[in-house]
């Protein structure tokens, strides 16, 4: 993984060591699923939700990893004391870089997959299985669930509306039917997120999934729920009158926001495709085998529909239910 932002490196250097010395070969120990969470403010929220982690999922062990996000609360005490391995960062810096700490975290230390979920109570522990499956069984690369496939608690027609603007867009720019580009709970190989350049602070989700595709991993959506916030309050939209708890304004600075990622993250990634694309019909022509071919070659799975594949595999049995620095 390269850094655009040498703070950023920096920052993250020296959370890494400091997780190192905290945990020693545990660190660097991991079990083969990495549960990452990123936690701003989250005191008496995360705790109940690393708790209600499964211990295994398809049959693999599992270890909670929350990166407390420059938190001013007890959100890194509650989720020590919850059982989860904290990273605790001086600086507020944003759910997407604290994200992309946690996915270095895992890669780091031995995750062979990573699943990630929010601190705040919204996605179902007992789907995480049915995201992983698809996975773990070579069938995709990097799984979403997706809250139109499964269902919603939100009454908020403008988030409604924004949820089908943003998928609409995005299968669109990227040739690649989407239905849900903001849902939080995910899972992927985790050597996919040392490959997909991560620089956005915040809005990471769609700079993630665009990433995806555009390097030719194999994708899927599984039908998935999202509750309601029980606990808190949302962090999303923060502005100048955040502090008035206006939904709508809120909403109106979100979606403006995530656009400027959305569009800026697709040209960024459409430069970066077409040198790539000319640096392969400069060469040799020998034959490359890109993440898709290598994860069906050696996990089996054929060209059929990603999210057929994906849906088949939730349907059914337990579904149910690179160093790069």
């Amino acid at each position: 993984m390269t850094y655009s932002n040498p703070a950023d490196q920096a920052t993250d250097d020296a959370a890494v060591q400091a997780f190192a010395q905290s945990y020693g070969e545990r660190a660097t120990a991991l079990p083969p699923v990495a549960i990452v969470i990123a936690a701003y403010n989250e005191e008496g929220a995360v705790g109940p939700v690393i708790e209600a982690l499964p211990e295994t999922v398809c049959g693999l062990a599992t270890v909670a990893i929350v990166v407390a996000d420059g938190c001013a609360d007890s959100t890194a005490k509650e989720a020590v004391t919850a059982g989860a391995m904290v990273c605790d960062v001086p600086v507020n810096r944003g759910q997407g870089a604290a994200l992309r700490l946690g996915y270095r975290l895992a890669r780091e230390g031995g995750a062979a997959y990573i699943v990630t979920t929010d601190a705040d109570g919204q996605y179902n522990p007992a789907e995480i299985e049915r995201v992983l499956a698809p996975v773990v069984a070579g069938q995709a690369d990097f799984v979403t669930g997706s809250r139109r496939l499964g269902s919603q608690e939100t009454k908020d027609a403008v988030r409604r509306a924004g949820v089908l603007f943003f998928a609409f867009t995005i299968s669109v720019l990227t040739g690649q039917k989407v239905s849900d580009t903001t849902f939080g709970l995910r899972a992927m190989r985790a050597e996919v997120t040392g490959a997909v350049q991560l620089e956005q602070p915040q809005y990471q989700a769609s700079e993630l999934l665009i990433g995806v595709i555009t390097h030719g991993y194999k994708l899927a959506e599984v039908p998935a729920t999202i509750h309601r916030r029980r606990v808190g309050e949302s962090k999303k939209g923060q502005n100048p009158l955040y502090g008035l708890h206006l939904p709508g304004v809120n909403n109106f600075f979100y979606g403006l926001r995530f656009a400027r990622v959305v569009y800026g993250t697709w040209f960024r990634e459409r430069g970066r495709k077409a040198q790539a694309e000319a640096a392969g019909s400069s060469s040799s022509g020998s034959a490359r085998i890109g993440p898709v071919d290598s994860a069906a070659a050696t996990k089996g799975s054929g060209p059929e529909s990603a999210e057929a594949t994906a849906s088949s595999a939730a349907a059914g049995g337990r579904g149910d239910r690179a160093k790069r620095t």
